[in-house]
């Protein structure tokens, strides 16, 4: 189905949406809220740029953006999938709790804070360029990739990553000097075993947005994880 939104709010296009017999093609979105919120079904391809919170509590769907995105998107997702062919702002799967997203370009503040895992349930987002500070903060689960193409001369992520992080890991791909990172995580360079986890989602991702798979695998990955059960342990225990 064919939606135009340029006359339409969020609670209008969202209606049409759910109404919809089968995927949906949105033309001149600007700004529309929680596009695909909760949904479990449908492809949902958005020309234009949708506003905060899209596919929040996503349960399968997939969305993809021909564009850039603005915050929170796949804040609380569930399941499914969403494709930024852009850059997206700050809080992108915020508490994410499974299935994947994947960002061609860069992430503002805070991208995957809260994400966490349960058995099968294992969040993955991707991020092509570079993020803002807070990456990770208080992870409790999933996997998040940063592979830094596009950054220039800045480092990969802004300050502060993985603060508080209790779970999950973080890959970075390249130079990683000038990243401070907190006392309660550990760094590593990436094993075999670590490159064949995260091997799919990158074969993934150049598949989505046509980069070269070797190219991105030549260079070397640290990986972030955390060293405690209780990360928060020594800053309240005292010995």
């Amino acid at each position: 189905m064919l939606i135009n939104a340029k006359e339409l709010d969020y609670s209008a296009l969202n209606q049409k949406i759910r109404e919809a017999d089968g995927d949906c093609n949105i033309s001149e979105c600007l700004g529309q809220r929680f596009i695909g919120a909760g949904m479990s079904d449908k492809h949902i391809e958005i020309s234009g740029i949708p506003g905060n919170a899209m596919g929040a509590y996503l349960n399968g769907a997939e969305i993809t953006v021909n564009g850039n995105a603005q915050d929170a998107v796949g804040d609380t997702m569930n399941n499914g999938k969403i494709v930024i062919h852009g850059s997206v702002g700050d809080a992108v799967g915020y508490a994410m709790r499974g299935g994947k997203i994947y960002v061609k370009n860069n992430a503002g503040y805070r991208a995957g804070i809260h994400m966490k895992e349960y058995k099968e349930k294992k969040p993955v987002m991707v991020i092509g360029g570079r993020t803002g500070s807070f990456l990770g903060e208080y992870q409790a689960g999933g996997l998040i990739i940063i592979l830094g193409m596009n950054k220039g001369q800045t480092p990969t992520v802004g300050n502060f990553p993985c603060t508080g992080m209790h779970g999950g890991k973080v890959f970075l791909r390249g130079d990683v000097n000038g990243i401070t990172l907190p006392k309660q995580v550990s760094v590593r360079a990436a094993t075999n075993e670590d490159i064949m986890e995260i091997k799919p989602y990158i074969n993934e991702f150049c598949r989505l947005f046509g980069f070269e798979q070797e190219k991105i695998m030549s260079e070397k990955f640290t990986v972030i994880f955390p060293d405690s059960k209780n990360p928060y342990k020594q800053m309240y225990v005292q010995n």
